[in-house]
């Protein structure tokens, strides 16, 4: 069982940094809070279940993948293998009792870092009302059945 504060989630962020620089997606500072560890990837494409389920492993209550525009990938199909990597994925977690929606593909859009952040903030609110989770005082314990 992990438990953590309830304000401190963890979500590991990993980004394809042939679309977007991974040094603009720093949340350490600008009130986006501490929890979000940005790991660069070459392609988004490069990322592997491994990978993903490995961040579930040591601790982390969320995963997203940034991905670059459909049909603008640099390595041609690399954020679509990256969908079907965070689809299975997010199956699996299905599987195994912790539900579905804890995996998430963000796809980088108009509106650059300001929209990934959005959209990760969105995410981290989503995992902090997930039905799946159950609050404790100032804890945060992951339910497993």
């Amino acid at each position: 069982m992990y438990i953590a504060n309830k304000d401190s989630l963890k979500i590991d962020l990993f980004c394809c940094s042939s679309s977007i620089d991974p040094s603009e997606l720093s949340y350490g500072n600008g009130g986006h809070g501490s929890g979000i560890r940005v790991i660069p990837l070459p392609c988004s494409g490069k990322i592997d279940i491994l990978y993903l389920t490995k961040a579930f492993e040591t601790g982390a209550d969320g995963v997203a993948v940034v991905t670059c525009k459909k049909g603008d990938c640099r390595y041609l199909e690399g954020n679509l293998r990256a969908q079907r990597r965070v689809e299975a994925v997010d199956a699996l977690l299905e599987e195994t009792g912790l539900g579905r929606g804890r995996m998430v593909m963000i796809q980088l859009g108009e509106g650059g870092v300001e929209q990934v952040r959005r959209e990760v903030e969105d995410f981290r609110s989503s995992i902090k009302a997930s039905p799946r989770t159950a609050y404790a005082g100032d804890e945060l314990e992951l339910d497993t059945e």
